[in-house]
């Protein structure tokens, strides 16, 4: 009996065991590259787009650490989990460009002169490739303390150009006592990063980002109404608030009884903050249990709650600042005291995080406006003897990254036509983006051209309804091809029309052939579309956890059987799904990509949708280790699979072909580091 079952399904199980193995290995090689919170991955390696910046700061700092964060997480989830109101500011004095424009939240004022940031502005403060230069990289050093270089010379170097630099420390009690210290600033300093495992540096340097260049400030002033006697440092607690001095009192506050803390919490961050060394020393304690100890060890992640040790490990709520461009701010302060103190040359480690799905090129700053540019694609040279410099912005205020000699070829990717001054964006030959001025720049007569070799559609047939709208996403080929223009035409424009946007809108019942067309190559793809009735919203509406696009769905979980998803469906129709072979599922059974949902009115087949569940490439409404090996077959050309499952296999729903990202994504979803998301 054994020897027959092992006989009949013996294909069955060497499949099953290979894609075992694949899982084990995957497993195996995951776990060896773990940290703590078992969500990252620290490497010295980094992904191309960094590279190039990583690799000129080794040039100049050779004893420069650069660790790799790889958070697991998308780019745009990341983004659009932090462009939310209030999360990020800015001064109510920047241009527009900085600011959220949004109707009933323009310039409305979240905290005392500062509003809501615009989306662009929180891309480019928290794309790491912006800041990879010899300064703004200080905002990724690894903040613990370090005996060897922190002492009080090198802090009162920080201190330096403030009242804090070389002051005797001198406050008031409560009660109007004038109490004068023995030490000074510094001291105090060096005393709490020893308490608290913080770096020294860090913590002169955030008090000189909270509070200023003055003794007058507020938090530590003592002198606040209702408040007196009490310090705040770091603006611990300090949450933004439309009332006069509302952060500074919520700040304050907190100094005074920890704003509902515990008898223990209390005793451990050293509250009432009711003298400046317990406000210094307590702050510097809280900063170093509250983040740098749950893995938000450097000041970007400090600003942007991206990775978390603790056991919840929920993202994007334990932030610390709200000035989107605080890490940008303090990375100056932290560079110009290494500077100073002649350290730059020491042993310095510096954590960047890195994202998935990130765009090609590092995100501009609002400060660049893009009407002062134009989309280039021409080869350029230094037409300088020496090397010219290449800047991480358009102006000489702005950081080197690199300086290349007259022989570099360059790609201009904009060309700039500011006032005055004009300055180009660049691509390195080794993917370095930056700026340079354009009096220094040739044109190159012959640069490269990357021809069209062909057109893929994710896609060959659709269904609409009279009045429904579907977007065509054709991929040319090659991705870097110079000609990406395709053309899209209706074989009958009176039944469908097709704008050059590849936008399709149904106008009457019917049958229509839409082809695009490269207009390079003249490479053609078609898709037959069927235009059916409009179907009434109250005779068969979807669950809003469904989307349909035409005659796609997509929105389901895996393991949904076919009772579950018809409980998302409310219809006066009967409903049959069929799976992907074509058999009629059971209420028990589960619905997965290419699954049909089909809708009858009576015995006539008013519409049939097919099923997209993202990671499930074969099928059986499970994400798991065979999808893994189908896909490796599909992406290494042993056995490719075609028109919905394409979709299902693009797991990030880029419109682009399935590839090893994809892979990547499926085995995190198995190992339940992170799922696939279902709806967009």
């Amino acid at each position: 009996m054994v020897k027959d079952f092992i006989y009949k399904h013996r294909v069955k199980l060497i499949l099953l065991l290979f894609a075992v193995l694949i899982l084990f290995i995957v497993i195996l090689s995951f776990m060896q590259n773990q940290t703590a919170d078992g969500n990252v991955r620290i490497s010295s390696e980094f992904p191309a787009s960094y590279k190039p910046y990583i690799d000129e700061l080794k040039k100049s700092h050779p004893n420069w650490i650069f660790k790799a964060l790889y958070t697991n997480l998308d780019w745009n989830y990341v983004i659009s989990q932090e462009n939310v109101y209030g999360k990020n500011l800015v001064p109510k004095s920047y241009t527009d460009s900085w600011k959220n424009t949004k109707k009933g939240q323009y310039n409305v004022e979240i905290d005392s002169g500062w509003v809501d940031s615009s989306k662009q502005a929180v891309e480019y403060a928290m794309d790491p490739r912006n800041f990879l230069n010899y300064v703004r990289i200080f905002q990724f050093e690894e903040l613990s303390y370090e005996a060897t270089t922190n002492t009080v010379a090198n802090i009162e170097k920080i201190l330096y150009g403030t009242e804090f630099y070389q002051k005797t420390v001198e406050y008031k009690t409560s009660s109007g006592k004038n109490v004068v210290m023995n030490e000074k600033y510094s001291d105090l300093i060096l005393k709490a990063a020893k308490t608290s495992k913080v770096s020294a540096f860090h913590l002169a340097s955030r008090i000189k980002q909270e509070v200023g260049p003055f003794l007058s400030h507020s938090s530590i002033s003592g002198t606040v109404k209702g408040y007196e006697g009490y310090y705040n440092f770091y603006n611990i607690g300090a949450t933004s608030s439309s009332e006069p001095m509302g952060a500074i009192k919520n700040g304050l506050q907190y100094a005074k009884d920890g704003k509902g803390a515990t008898a223990s919490t209390k005793s451990k961050y050293l509250i009432p903050w009711n003298t400046k060394e317990r406000a210094i020393t307590g702050g510097a304690i809280f900063i170093g249990s509250s983040y740098i100890n749950l893995g938000q060890n450097t000041i970007y992640l400090q600003k942007f709650h991206v990775t978390d040790t603790s056991s919840n490990g929920e993202l994007f709520w334990h932030q610390y600042m709200t000035n989107v461009l605080a890490p940008y701010s303090e990375s100056s302060l932290i560079y110009s005291g290494y500077s100073k103190s002649g350290m730059l040359s020491s042993e310095i480690s510096f954590i960047v995080p890195v994202y998935e799905n990130m765009p090609e090129l590092p995100c501009i700053s609002p400060a660049i406006s893009s009407a002062d540019y134009t989309n280039d694609n021409t080869k350029v040279k230094p037409n300088v003897s020496a090397g010219l410099n290449v800047r991480s912005g358009p102006s000489t205020s702005y950081e080197i990254l690199t300086t290349v000699s007259s022989s570099e070829t360059m790609t201009r990717i904009a060309k700039g036509k500011q006032k005055g001054e004009l300055w180009d964006r660049v691509k390195l030959s080794n993917g370095l983006v930056g700026y340079v001025f354009q009096n220094y720049l040739d044109e190159v007569k012959e640069p490269v051209y990357n021809k069209v070799t062909g057109l893929e559609l994710n896609t060959d047939a659709i269904t609409l309804q009279v009045g429904e709208e579907y977007t065509i996403n054709p991929i040319v080929i090659p991705e870097n091809a110079n000609n990406k223009k395709v053309n899209y035409s209706s074989s009958n424009s009176a039944f469908a029309t097709v704008n050059q946007n590849g936008l399709i809108v149904a106008q009457q019942e019917g049958n229509v052939t839409i082809t695009v067309t490269t207009e390079e190559g003249g490479f053609s793809k078609s898709i037959s579309l069927t235009i059916i009735p409009a179907i009434k919203e109250e005779n068969l509406r979807f669950n809003e956890n469904l989307q349909t696009l035409g005659n796609e769905l997509s929105g389901i979980e895996e393991r949904t059987t076919v009772e579950n998803l018809l409980k998302e469906i409310e219809t006066n129709y009967r409903i049959e799904v069929q799976n992907s072979s074509g058999k009629i599922l059971q209420n028990n059974e589960y619905v997965g990509t290419e699954s049909k949902i089909r809708v009858f009115d009576g015995d006539k087949l008013l519409i049939e949708y097919v099923v997209i569940l993202y990671g499930d490439v074969n099928g059986d409404g499970k994400i798991n280790s065979i999808d893994l090996l189908v896909l490796q077959r599909h992406i290494l050309g042993i056995k490719e699979f075609s028109g919905i499952f394409l979709k299902a296999g693009n797991t990030n729903q880029s419109g682009r072909k399935p590839s090893s990202t994809d892979l990547l994504r499926i085995q995190r979803h198995i190992l339940n580091l992170k799922k696939i998301e279902q709806r967009i």
